[in-house]
């Protein structure tokens, strides 16, 4: 079958199927497949593409292609579900302050938690809370507070990496005798980086040790000045063993709610937050979520991620039933249809087809999306970025071996900043790049800089999954050199070393001429003459080096492919031993 009438419009949404593209095109999904294969993509007929592969198609066969708003079969429903509601101010009512609890791991975050909890349990609570789910709301003076119990502040910066800004106050704890620790700032930097209104808990104000003048003095060294000392955060004395102070946190706390007027419409469609979420054994997927917007209630029909379902159940976080979740309340509910992840935000819908629809257009945005690259700021692409005028500000958090070096780092960094764009670091540390440092550098669409120090396995998993640029040097020199040039445009390429082929030494012979030359049989892959080569023994590598000859019987050849033998001579390296194995490599340019 043959393309329609040449310099035809088709409009092509941003995901669609080959064979949706073929039925829009009025041609065969078999030619459509042989378009794609002949610019370098496989893909099926059920296989989702993105708009710009359609594209390219559309072109070739004479057509004139632009670009659809959304997905077909859901223009509808996504662009409705995605559209955030503006509330009419007349609308609003003040809603429950929601607070999260930051700080150092061995600072009493968990004993302060444990204290409030026991002493301002919510009206009607007698007996105490029965089931922790996360999420809990306290009573202090007739108004109510809602508290998110997360891990710490990474599973904080991971929700607003997801775009959840849950947290309207951040509680700071720091131990009055120990005072202001690396994880501290770290939590610090995270809480600025939110933009939300901080206030200092000094705990353990009980022990001998105890210095709260000191700590005061340390917070000042890293940006929160508190009010003793001409500044506007918040520092009370307290000790979770004791008791002491935890009115006058849970008071500070209303202060701070009421000054930030913290308003919602509990009368429309729900909008909510997934705090932690699990699969129950007995009850199937549950997940505790926290109501930003409007009333959520028991039958209503919801979407989160790339899940929908109706809610046939909700708990408070004394494990009774609730019909109706208004803005601030957490709750457990049951009813998706698979576990959802944390930080994903809930929207109720009109009824269960809707949510539906919008599902299988999530679902066909990201699949479209996984075969672009990562939109993600990095060196590389910096200059376009800032010429488009899309970039403004480059946002770095860095990473050093010793703190001498990151404050010379960060003060020469900062700089380098120009007219068209600043440099900002907003976190800066000692130590290996953790997942912690990526998840923040997601959230802010930042780029990680490691001084002389390691990056951790699982941050570098996490940094190449969500396109995170993490760079490694060791001479500050370089460093800017490569900031400034990133800045004009004129970064150097780099290379990645790509294995060809690999052969192991069965026999060495010698040559008066040659010296020593490995008989050796090619394992996998091809070997080329020419090559860059590495010979290792066990574990050890002995050389790197070149490929100067490969002989197949007396002849000079310029490859041997895998299963054959040949004689390998290398350039200054002839102490072979049997057993060797001989890489052949090559350098790639990765950008």
């Amino acid at each position: 079958m043959t393309a329609k009438s040449t310099s035809q419009a088709v409009a092509i949404p941003r995901a669609l199927t080959v064979k949706e593209l073929a039925d829009m095109l009025g041609i065969s999904a078999i030619e459509v497949i042989k378009r794609l294969m002949t610019n370098g993509v496989m893909a099926s007929q059920n296989q989702t593409i993105d708009y710009n592969t359609a594209a390219i198609v559309a072109l070739e066969l004479g057509f004139d292609p632009e670009e659809m708003a959304a997905p077909v079969a859901a223009v509808a429903p996504a662009a409705v579900e995605e559209e955030d509601v503006v509330d009419d101010p007349a609308s609003l009512k003040p809603r429950p302050p929601v607070v999260t609890i930051l700080g150092h791991v061995d600072h009493g975050k968990t004993s302060l938690l444990d204290r409030i909890r026991k002493t301002k349990v919510a009206a009607g609570e007698a007996g105490g809370i029965t089931q922790h789910i996360g999420a809990y709301q306290v009573v202090m003076d007739g108004k109510r507070i809602t508290f998110i119990d997360t891990p710490g502040h990474a599973a904080f910066t991971a929700m607003r990496a997801r775009g959840a800004q849950v947290t309207d106050i951040a509680i700071l704890v720091v131990a009055a005798d120990d005072g202001v620790m690396p994880q501290t700032i770290e939590a610090i930097n995270h809480a600025l980086a939110a933009g939300v209104p901080i206030i200092v808990a000094i705990n353990k104000i009980d022990v001998p040790a105890a210095n709260p003048d000191r700590v005061k003095q340390q917070l000042t060294e890293h940006g929160l000045v508190v009010e003793e000392y001409g500044g506007d955060v918040i520092a009370v004395p307290v000790s979770a063993a004791r008791g002491d102070g935890i009115d006058d946190l849970l008071e500070s706390i209303n202060l701070v709610a009421e000054v930030a007027e913290l308003k919602a419409n509990p009368d429309r469609a729900a909008s909510a937050v997934v705090i932690e979420a699990e699969l129950d054994s007995s009850r199937g997927p549950i997940a505790t979520i926290l109501v930003q917007a409007g009333t959520l209630h028991q039958s209503d029909a919801v979407v989160v991620g790339e899940t929908s379902g109706k809610i046939k159940a909700m708990f408070d976080d004394k494990g009774g039933r609730v019909k109706a979740a208004g803005p601030s309340t957490p709750v457990i509910i049951m009813g998706l249809e698979t576990v959802p992840e944390a930080g994903e935000r809930i929207r109720a819908v009109a009824d269960e087809r809707l949510a539906r629809q919008i599902v299988e257009a999530r679902r066909r945005e990201r699949e479209a999306a996984e075969q672009t690259d990562h939109a993600r700021v990095n060196l590389d692409t910096l200059f376009n970025e800032i010429s488009a005028g899309k970039l403004k500000e480059l946002i770095i958090i860095l990473k050093a071996d010793v703190r001498g070096s990151a404050e010379a780092l960060k003060a020469s960094l900062e700089r380098l900043s120009n007219d068209e764009v600043k440099i900002k670091i907003i976190h800066s540390a000692t130590g290996p790049v953790s997942d912690s440092d990526v998840m923040l550098a997601e959230a802010s669409n930042g780029v990680v800089i490691a001084f002389n120090t390691k990056v951790d396995p699982s941050a570098k998993k996490r940094a190449e999954v969500s396109g995170i640029d993490i760079r490694s040097y060791n001479i500050i020199y370089q460093v800017l050199e490569d900031i400034d040039k990133a800045l004009q445009g004129m970064l150097e390429p780099i290379y990645t070393s790509v294995v060809d082929g690999h052969a192991e030494v069965r026999h060495v012979f010698k040559s008066s001429r040659l010296g020593g030359i490995a008989g050796c049989f090619v394992t996998d892959g091809t070997l080329h003459r020419g090559s860059n080569v590495r010979v290792l023994r066990g574990k050890e590598e002995l050389a790197r080096t070149r490929c100067e000859g490969l002989k197949r019987f007396q002849d000079d050849v310029r490859e041997v492919q895998t299963g054959y033998e040949c004689g390998v001579v290398l350039s200054n390296f002839d102490k072979f031993q049997e057993g060797d194995v001989i890489e052949f490599f090559h350098e790639e340019r990765v950008r």
